[in-house]
């Protein structure tokens, strides 16, 4: 994007049918420049009528394309895979000038989604199942996995190509069709996926892309023909979803809040475990769905832990995403900015010692962005609000517990669980705290454990409403309806009825 083009407010547009579609409501939302605090694109809010446009448009497209062979689907992802890499640079930049967060950083958001475009080239292999010759007296079983139809996705600000591709990528390959609604914060890197399916060579109508806000939502769940809808987002929003849908016959996939806890026992190499909490609890701001928000400090390693973070929060480089070398960027709305700092507000006031403050924060050149400061607190109880909820801000909060046992019952007792680590250098204790603790990915001395495309993806408790976790095999059975086949012929077909239940032969 050349310098002369950042001023001006960009009109972005629906992708429905194979092309683009500017908006016919009337209705519009601002996306702003988080660095600058100022409006650089206007997206369009869908009507009922383009809602149900989208929808038609991918169930038109299903039949041809579900009875596409698996590895022409797979070819077409191949070649999708090598325009995403040669516009990597492109599809990082429009994720920066949407978010906030830093160039490098969203160079790596785009390899993630490469990756789970990688991993559905394999479709082909991944829709094998079982087959049984001769399981009575002329008869054979096998079992199909079968596409469900028109699938719809509804996706976070903080991950604009990421979690669309959890969704649209995996749906496609399985032979369904798609329908997304984006953030409307960050909305551009969904209308480029768009034009570059497209490119690649698949039918129109397999991927379309609606914005909006709630009412777009409620359309896509209230359509009756759609079979499937997956969503991450916060867990009030991810629990209604669910319930609406479910309710309605769907199939649901439903990633909501997380509050994740990273534990330091004081045999944990230290320097090891301040580098995983910076980079974790402060990394994208903290507005990561696998962030580290509360540091658990068993025994005597509180102190050290603390002596060893503040420095190293206070000196965080934070500035504009497109800026070298900078550690943070800034928040995704002034709103977001508002809320994190009432959060810091409400730790204060409730005993919580604010060692490091951020809330003074400003930034030469961006006195308008939505920049904070990281913060850090120490001696925070389990009852106060910023360790109950998630702040999705660079607040980090350290909680003190005398011994392992005391560290998983305080994780255990939480009601969200999305992920945790633990640093130790004692095997006995990681094995332990790996099947004892009731979260959905554990990390031993790896922070932010983010599994691959080829693993799962999601947490248990109230941070996922629904039976399958993201991407990964999960993703094939989530898309997919199971069904068994017996098959006989006539010629080995038993004269008379049969009455009694059929047995080997």
């Amino acid at each position: 994007m050349s310098e002369a083009n950042q001023g001006a407010v960009r009109e972005l547009s629906h992708f429905i049918d194979g092309r683009r579609a500017a908006g016919a409501s009337g209705r519009f939302n601002d996306v702003f420049d988080p660095a600058q605090g100022r409006v650089a694109a206007r997206v369009p809010v869908a009507n009922a009528a383009e809602v149900a446009a989208a929808v038609a448009a991918a169930k038109a497209a299903f039949p041809a394309w579900s009875e596409t062979a698996p590895l022409k689907r797979a070819r077409l992802m191949f070649k999708f895979k090598e325009l995403l890499e040669a516009h990597s640079d492109e599809l990082a930049e429009l994720i920066t000038r949407d978010h906030g967060k830093l160039f490098s950083d969203a160079k790596g958001e785009v390899v993630r989604g490469i990756e789970i475009v990688e991993f559905a080239c394999g479709i082909p292999n991944l829709l094998k199942t079982d087959f049984t010759d001769q399981i009575s007296g002329g008869i054979d079983n096998w079992n199909l996995r079968q596409p469900l139809g028109v699938a719809a996705g509804v996706t976070p600000f903080n991950f604009p190509m990421v979690v669309p591709c959890w969704m649209f990528v995996m749906a496609a390959a399985c032979g369904n069709t798609f329908v997304l609604k984006p953030s409307e914060r960050t909305p551009s890197a969904s209308i480029r996926l768009a034009e570059l399916f497209i490119e690649a060579g698949f039918p129109k109508g397999v991927f379309n892309v609606v914005h909006g806000d709630k009412s777009v939502v409620d359309a896509l769940i209230e359509h009756p023909d759609v079979a499937a809808i997956s969503v991450v987002g916060s867990t009030p929003v991810a629990e209604y979803i669910y319930s609406e849908s479910a309710k309605r016959g769907k199939r649901v996939q439903a990633l909501g809040s997380a509050k994740n806890h990273l534990v330091v026992m004081p045999d944990a190499d230290l320097d090891q475990a301040v580098d995983a909490l910076i980079a974790s609890s402060y990394g994208s701001a903290g507005e990561r769905c696998m962030a580290t928000s509360v540091a658990v400090a068993v025994g005597r390693i509180g102190d050290e832990l603390i002596e060893r973070l503040a420095p190293r929060v206070r000196s965080l480089r934070i500035g504009g995403g497109m800026e070298p070398d900078l550690d943070m960027g800034p928040l995704i709305s002034a709103a977001h900015r508002a809320k994190v700092l009432g959060y810091i507000n409400a730790g204060v006031a409730a005993g919580a010692r604010l060692v490091v403050d951020g809330r003074g924060h400003r930034v030469p050149g961006h006195e308008e962005g939505f920049f904070l400061g990281g913060s850090l607190f120490d001696d925070v109880r389990p009852e106060m609000s910023i360790y109950r909820e998630e702040i999705f801000g660079p607040v980090l909060s350290v909680v003190r517990v005398p011994d392992l046992a005391s560290a998983i019952a305080l994780v255990n007792a939480h009601e969200l669980g999305n992920c945790v680590s633990l640093f130790t250098s004692d095997g006995g204790a990681a094995r332990a705290f790996s099947r004892q603790i009731h979260i959905g990915m554990v990390g031993i001395n790896v922070p932010s454990p983010v599994p691959p495309a080829w693993h799962s993806f999601g947490g248990w408790k109230r941070s996922l409403f629904g039976d399958h976790h993201a991407y990964g095999e999960e993703a094939v059975r989530f898309y997919t309806h199971y069904k068994s086949v017996m098959q006989r012929w006539p010629d080995s077909i038993a004269k008379g009825a049969e009455f009694a239940m059929p047995v080997a032969q």
